[in-house]
């Protein structure tokens, strides 16, 4: 495949003006679209009480609203591989900012959705049917950022750029913990279930359209109109020569994904619920320690983006697996004796969680600009479908064996980041 010439993207000149105005904007849409796809499962036990039956079981709401919840999981694969096949082809922006209205208009609809009382069995299915839509989205906007940020800027900056992005879609998650902290603590749980419910859903939709209008300023990627110019765009489906010529990368790409994926799951999502269940912390100071490690989880991405540019992916991604898995490990390990180190423990296994950001670079380059699109759309999709469904349910079952459960298996996966970080260093990638 046709390699791109280094004129696109000089490699040597610094960030500019123009750089920055798109890494903001970028990070920002980002944030916001992740707290559209998040803030669902926020409000999973009022949408189960307003969207199903009154005289169904709390246990049987409850699993069927966290189906439709999984179902935006389930949609992203797919989503994702169509947007980053039209993306390789007809451009990175057009379905950047298509990814971002596809978000924001479901979003603003289940706001506004009439409930299972007002209309019956159709409300649950129309809040399947936008949840569906908003996997697709999410599905072609963390790949489709990623190669928008990295084309856009120097081959030396580019671990900054998607630390930068990735800090961004971590910050989505800490709004969304924000804003339902803040709708339990003005409304009483009346109100919630009676229409505030509605607040964060609609503020999410009005913003996510904001973003859409911000994302005009954004230009094509030099490396896409330098593919464009030359007529050098994929003469076949791309997805077609991805499966054919770039195995190994795939391979590589699901891996880091699997790290990606544990890292978020177990440490930032499931945690402070087994800060409960296990260790004893009551729901406010749980919630307050996991947005102080989301603070720093974002914080984290950004230097270990900066870091991967200075000493490479292969160091960034071994050094800080060893550093995670031993935090991690003195974090779940040492609580139950030492419960007043919650907050410095949680908070320093976040900023280490933030590791992660070398993972998008690794992506990044693991696939030619002819085909990346669709090359790091169907790794990471297909792979968090498959790794970020099926973590919490091993997680659950390696505390049902030992309450170290999620210890172990952050450090298990620690281990497989030191592994891919050491074949990086020996393979000079």
């Amino acid at each position: 495949m046709p390699a791109v010439p280094s004129s696109a993207v000089p490699s040597a000149r610094p960030l500019t003006r123009s750089d920055y105005k798109t890494l903001s904007l970028s990070a920002l849409g980002g944030a916001l679209e992740f707290y559209d796809f998040i803030i669902f499962v926020f409000f999973t036990t009022v949408l189960g009480a307003l969207f199903f039956p009154a005289d169904m079981p709390a246990w049987l709401r409850l699993l069927q609203t966290f189906g439709i919840f999984a179902a935006g999981y389930l949609a992203r694969p797919l989503g994702g591989v169509v947007m980053a096949h039209f993306g390789d082809l007809l451009g990175r922006k057009r379905m950047f900012t298509l990814s971002i209205f596809l978000m924001a208009v479901p979003t603003l609809l289940i706001g506004l959705l009439p409930t299972y009382a007002q209309i019956g069995i159709w409300a649950p299915l129309a809040l399947l049917v936008l949840r569906v839509i908003q996997g697709a989205a999410i599905g072609g906007e963390v790949p489709g950022a990623w190669v928008f940020v990295a084309e856009h800027v120097p081959a030396r900056r580019i671990g900054y750029a998607c630390g930068t992005l990735t800090a961004g879609l971590t910050f989505g998650i800490l709004l969304g913990s924000l804003m339902a902290t803040l709708i339990n603590t003005l409304y009483t749980p009346a109100e919630v279930l009676d229409w505030a419910w509605r607040i964060p859903f609609v503020i999410g939709g009005v913003f996510g359209l904001f973003s859409v209008y911000l994302r005009r300023w954004l230009h094509e990627t030099p490396v896409f109109a330098e593919l464009q110019q030359r007529k050098a765009l994929a003469d076949e489906v791309p997805m077609k020569a991805v499966l054919r010529a770039h195995r190994p990368a795939i391979v590589l790409s699901m891996l880091l994904t699997w790290v990606l994926s544990a890292g978020i799951v177990v440490v930032i999502l499931m945690t402070p619920s087994v800060l409960q269940s296990v260790y004893g912390f009551d729901a406010v100071t749980a919630l307050k320690a996991n947005s102080l490690a989301i603070v720093c989880l974002t914080i984290g991405c950004i230097i270990a983006g900066a870091v991967t540019d200075r000493f490479g992916a292969g160091r960034t991604l071994l050094i800080g697996g060893l550093l995670l898995a031993l935090s991690s490990w003195t974090f779940y390990s040492s609580l139950k004796a030492h419960p007043d180190w919650l907050f410095p423990l949680y908070a320093l296994t976040g900023l280490l969680v933030g590791s992660i950001g070398a993972v998008p670079y690794v992506m990044v380059n693991a696939f030619p600009p002819v085909v990346r699109f669709s090359g790091l759309s169907f790794s990471y999709n297909l792979a968090y479908a498959i790794f970020g469904g099926l973590t919490p349910m091993v997680v659950a079952l390696l505390m049902a064996w030992d309450p170290l459960g999620p210890a172990y298996y952050v450090v298990a996966l620690c281990g497989l980041a030191m592994t891919i970080g050491a074949y990086l260093i020996a393979t000079k990638r």
